[in-house]
């Protein structure tokens, strides 16, 4: 038996597409972006399936060295919609600076990550469709977690290190 990865056909797209949705939403992201990987085989410009392998990398943020942010960010960047690409950097921001928080990282450590997702969110705000609120709803979240520790917590600056406190020589 040969083991080489077996091409789905085009026909086949919308119902995978589907899947990657159901496995999403079934907290099993490693099977969701499998799925993208087999459409954007075929299909190297799909966008919902380069957006879907986006968000299914994303749900598997730890907070950790396995993060694979630039991926998720290649395949956001690759977005042809300003839109959609600007609010799913925002996402991609949002969920490595949460993963990082969950992981215990110090809150003023991954200030940066949601401001930059902020930032990307009020950009495309600026953009956005008639009707769509989806950045704001997400600047908001952004923003109550921000409010939900004392401000001090996001702002601590690092402390002096006196060279002369350390081991000896």
């Amino acid at each position: 038996m040969e083991l080489k990865l077996k091409p789905i056909s085009r026909e086949g797209i919308p119902e995978a597409i589907a899947k990657v949705e159901l496995y999403r939403n079934l907290n099993e992201p490693g099977e969701a972006e499998s799925i993208c990987r087999d459409i954007l085989a075929v299909e190297p410009d799909n966008q919902t399936a380069l957006r879907l392998l986006g968000l299914a990398i994303t749900d598997q943020f730890k907070g950790d060295a396995s993060d694979r942010y630039a991926e998720a960010e290649s395949a956001f960047r690759t977005l042809n919609d300003r839109y959609e690409r600007l609010y799913y950097l925002g996402i991609l921001h949002e969920r490595e600076a949460k993963a990082q928080l969950n992981a215990g990282r110090m809150a003023h450590t991954v200030l940066p990550g949601f401001e930059e997702a902020m930032r990307c969110f009020e950009e495309a705000e600026a953009i956005r469709p008639h009707g769509n609120d989806d950045a704001i709803l997400r600047w908001n979240r952004c923003l109550r977690i921000l409010q939900s520790r004392m401000g001090s917590e996001w702002r601590k600056e690092m402390q002096e290190f006196d060279a002369s406190e350390g081991p000896p020589v």
